[in-house]
């Protein structure tokens, strides 16, 4: 009877270890870290959202395409959103309203430091995914406008995009180096299709859009009226420069929306940053298929998008996902 006893309670213990090790491998799978480094950040996300600009703009137009890079490369389902761009989507990544986000490397900058427009409102939770190309300020107008020069904006109606925007800060600080403020002018805040449409009918005199050549809502106004871009000359971009060394001297070529030729002017660049609290080995595959495959983009910026350069400009920490593929790179 004693030895029946006995067994039966070697069965017991037995069954009783079995549940408290099924509990305690249920309980690695949560937020704490089950003993190899696995943590909820590393989770495959379900899917992943893209953060571009408006519908005319160049972030949009790429944006597509690296969805689609992205969602073949890590079989996660990605999709490209509309957005106000630059500084709205550094807000949305903050607020867990996106995973990647196209952005300017001097609003990347401005939110990581806690400057100009995110003054009191540092964002920390973003990384550099990588660079992609140059974009240029473009100072928009037209033939009929009778604009040929900065000082003839004054007292002109402007659009200089959104209140906190990229495009509002280049705007700003362009203006500046000019000798002119937001008052000098009659600032209108319109995206770009809004400007090119204000331009074609008479509504606006000027627009400054800032993104990659040739943009598609100029493009499409270059279809219907002459466009003319105003030039930035030299010493002018020298004093933006050393003020602000994030800009860089840029060209739009002669033939672009019809111009008749080289117009000089200066640029920013266009970058990718995504949430810190991605996973390296997701960042990895994302970073992986877009530089992998450049020489798949049908847009004119593809041939700029380059592993090479792609840290180049960036001033704020790497993702270490994109780091990882970009030492691989150097290997090669």
């Amino acid at each position: 009877m004693k030895k029946k006893h006995f067994s039966l309670l070697m069965l017991l213990s037995a069954i009783a270890l079995l549940i408290l090790a099924a509990c305690g491998t249920d309980s690695s799978t949560g937020s704490k870290d089950s003993g190899n480094g696995d943590t909820a950040s590393s989770k495959k996300p379900d899917f992943i959202s893209l953060l571009t600009g408006g519908t005319q703009g160049t972030y949009y137009a790429l944006g597509g395409t690296f969805a689609d890079f992205i969602s073949k490369e890590t079989g996660i389902k990605t999709t490209a959103e509309v957005s106000q761009a630059s500084a709205a989507n550094m807000t949305a990544l903050q607020d867990g309203k996106g995973d990647i986000a196209f952005v300017q490397t001097d609003i990347a900058y401005y939110a990581t430091e806690g400057k100009l427009m995110f003054e009191g409102k540092k964002i920390d939770t973003i990384a550099a995914l990588g660079a992609l190309y140059p974009e240029t300020v473009q100072l928009v107008t037209t033939e009929a406008s009778g604009i040929k020069t900065y000082a003839d904006l004054k007292g002109k109606k402007v659009s200089v995009g959104a209140p906190g925007s990229g495009t509002y800060a280049n705007a700003e600080q362009l203006l500046e180096i000019h000798g002119l403020t937001m008052d000098d002018i009659k600032a209108q805040n319109l995206d770009f299709g809004e400007s090119a449409d204000g331009l074609q009918s008479g509504q606006i005199d000027a627009a400054f859009i800032t993104a990659g050549t040739p943009t598609g809502a100029v493009e499409a106004l270059n279809a219907t009226t002459k466009v003319n871009i105003i030039g930035v000359d030299a010493g002018k971009a020298d004093e933006l420069i050393a003020k602000y060394p994030y800009y860089a001297k840029d060209t739009v070529p002669a033939g672009t929306y019809g111009i008749a030729k080289d117009t000089e002017t200066v640029s920013v660049l266009a970058m990718l940053a995504v949430n810190k609290d991605l996973s390296e080995d997701i960042v990895y595959q994302m970073t992986k298929a877009i530089y992998d495959n450049t020489d798949k983009i049908s847009h004119a910026k593809g041939k700029l998008i380059n592993a090479k350069t792609a840290l180049d400009g960036i001033s704020i920490d790497i993702h270490p996902g994109a780091q990882k593929y970009f030492d691989e790179q150097a290997q090669k």
